[in-house]
């Protein structure tokens, strides 16, 4: 793989961390699986055998933070990877974890536009206010691998935590990096034992010494060449960071200017010194801030610039969705009087006169969930109190099946349904997938059990953690790196937490898949019924991969009772010219059409 090439590879910015990594001679990465940071978990459970470092992914991000810790505390070199969302997990150990001195680093991938993400558009750079917490911004994945490096070296120096935070954009593009030699790190160290101090004292001390210590660092900020000024003509200058920086390049190309320039890729602490010369020294009467979601560097820039030099920012640019860059292009070229190019005006005006159908997201074909939600469904209607979690099964929120109330974040459907029932005469549906419930559900249900709810928790196991691209989970039976491990069933923990009822149902057996929701509802208290069923997506390569084959349907008479397939809902399944038909390449034989409409559906014949 071009990741362990010689010299230079094409890496998308993942792929990127995980190259500075072991450039730095890493020895231990620990993660939990969130897009758009999944891959760099997923690149290091590929590359940990052969390049000899540990890695896992964890039962939650906030776990994963702590086992990273602890091997940076054993003088291990480590990384722990999230997203934006996985952070505000592990926050509770982070914050702390800055003032005990651990040389660690973290990498964050924040989500614009929330192509991943349902819950919230979060900029996760305020945390680095909040907590001291040196921070890096890459634009490319040269950058980023180099950052990775440099922040193993600015931990080790400072004994402190070190962000380098990512967004989708950086993430996911591939541009050309240079290597430098890797170094093998080692998986074993040793844990310095001391007294350690504890009391409110302490941590004001310890706090103190935080303080002191980022004012050091502060300095390191203000020279490093991470945050450099481009020349350029002209008094109206640029302030950027991230991926903005490439957009600004991209327009001063299509607007055939130079302007002068600062990036930004040590954000915090804010280089204010340099900031103050490059506005000064350039005699500068107007800025334009180029940043992604919140106005965190102009809000910076706002208090040092004098008062004569209008700041231009978030009036310009949007504080939500992903920075594009006919934005930055359009804002420029208005701000300096300057005509967008003739092919560029041409090209709008196409992309405004074309109709781009509205096309809502889909269960796969042959997805366990789907067989769920329709159960659920038919059996309870649409009228229960439905909390709804992260994963695949999102998807029950949209159309036909619009069974969602909520989403808040893992684990919360639980707590939040405790809520309600304790609140109200109703009996909640908790919808929960597998990974889920190891992450943050069990507290949860045991919370349920313990103040005596009453609700229906839906376990969704399909065997894996599906949605961030199949990873494992405590449930699957094998580790990250593929080696065998013990099985922690789901039904054994439901047991150990006392709910009033537990019973495993078969997705694939529809019938006794409803009459299972029923019995579950009907149960006084704390109900768990897990519906199991393999991802079909990851089943189907798998039997690709064993070259075997899998049963397809056809349809073969047509009647008006067929029209519930609307409601069914699978890709396979369509109407084309007033008959409903099923496309074999779709297929993948999970039986179900087969099953509500026996009389006229058969297993086609090859």
């Amino acid at each position: 793989m071009e990741l362990l090439n010689k010299k230079r590879g094409f890496l998308f910015g993942n792929e990127a961390i995980v190259r500075g990594a072991l450039e730095s001679g890493i020895g231990f990465a620990s993660a939990y699986p969130g897009t758009p940071a999944s891959e760099i978990g997923d690149t290091f459970a590929k590359i940990s055998k052969t390049e000899k470092i540990y890695f896992e992914y964890s039962t939650n991000e906030k776990v994963a933070l702590e086992a990273a810790a602890g091997a940076a505390f054993s003088n291990v070199k480590a990384l722990v990877s999230f997203k934006h969302y996985g952070l505000n997990v592990a926050l509770d150990s982070l914050l702390p974890i800055v003032y005990l001195e651990c040389p660690l680093v973290v990498a964050v991938a924040d989500d614009p536009s929330c192509f991943s993400s349902v819950q919230t558009e979060q900029d996760s750079r305020w945390f680095s206010k909040l907590g001291h917490i040196p921070t890096l911004e890459p634009s490319d994945s040269q950058e980023t691998k180099d950052m990775t490096k440099f922040a193993f070296q600015l931990a080790y120096k400072y004994k402190i935590p070190v962000i380098v935070r990512l967004t989708t954009r950086v993430c996911y593009s591939k541009s050309l990096v240079n290597f430098n030699k890797t170094i093998k790190g080692k998986t074993k160290g040793k844990f310095k034992k001391s007294w350690f101090k504890l009391g409110s004292y302490q941590t004001v001390e310890r706090h103190k010494k935080l303080l002191k210590k980022i004012n050091k660092i502060k300095q390191l900020a203000e020279n490093s060449t991470l945050n450099f000024i481009e020349k350029g003509k002209g008094n109206i200058g640029i302030i950027t960071t991230g991926p903005a920086y490439n957009y600004v390049k991209e327009t001063e190309q299509e607007l055939k200017i130079k302007l002068p320039l600062l990036k930004i890729g040590f954000s915090y602490p804010f280089p204010e010194k340099k900031v103050k010369t490059f506005l000064k020294n350039l005699k500068l009467k107007s800025v334009i801030v180029v940043e992604e979601l919140d106005p965190v560097i102009e809000n910076e820039v706002k208090k040092l610039a004098d008062k004569n030099i209008k700041i231009y920012g978030k009036n310009l640019f949007p504080e939500t969705e992903e920075l594009k860059p006919e934005y930055v292009l359009a804002s420029i070229s208005t701000i300096l009087k300057k005509s967008l190019p003739d092919e560029l005006v041409e090209n709008i005006k196409k992309f405004k006169s074309s109709e781009i159908p509205a096309r809502l997201p889909l269960f796969c074909a042959g997805c366990p969930h789907r067989s769920t939600f329709y159960a659920i469904k038919k059996v309870l209607g649409k009228k229960k109190i439905f909390g709804g979690d992260i994963g695949c099964y999102m998807l029950g929120a949209f159309p036909p099946y619009e069974m969602y109330d909520f989403v808040v974040s893992m684990g919360a459907s639980i707590g939040v349904s405790h809520g309600i029932a304790k609140s109200s005469n109703e009996k909640p549906v908790i919808f929960i997938g597998d990974s889920t419930f190891f992450h943050a559900g069990i507290p949860a249900l045991l919370n349920l059990v313990y103040n005596k709810s009453n609700a229906l928790v839906v376990i969704l196991d399909n065997r894996l953690t599906a949605m961030t691209g199949q990873q494992p989970h405590p449930g699957t039976g094998w580790t990250g790196t593929g080696e065998l491990t013990k099985i922690i069933a789901i039904e054994n923990i439901a047991k150990a937490c006392k709910v009033n009822f537990v019973k495993i149902s078969n997705v694939w057996n529809f019938n006794q898949l409803c009459k299972d929701v029923k019995e579950a509802y009907n149960s006084k208290g704390v109900s768990v019924l897990i519906a199991k069923g393999e991802c079909r997506l990851f089943a189907v390569k798998q039997l690709a991969k064993a070259g075997r084959d899998w049963p397809r349907f056809e349809i073969i008479k047509q009647n008006p009772k067929l029209n519930e397939l609307a409601g069914f809902q699978c890709p396979a399944i369509k109407k084309e010219k007033g008959k409903w038909i099923i496309d074999k390449n779709l297929c993948w034989g999970c039986t179900i059409c087969k099953q509500l409409f026996p009389d006229y559906i058969k297993v086609k014949k090859k």
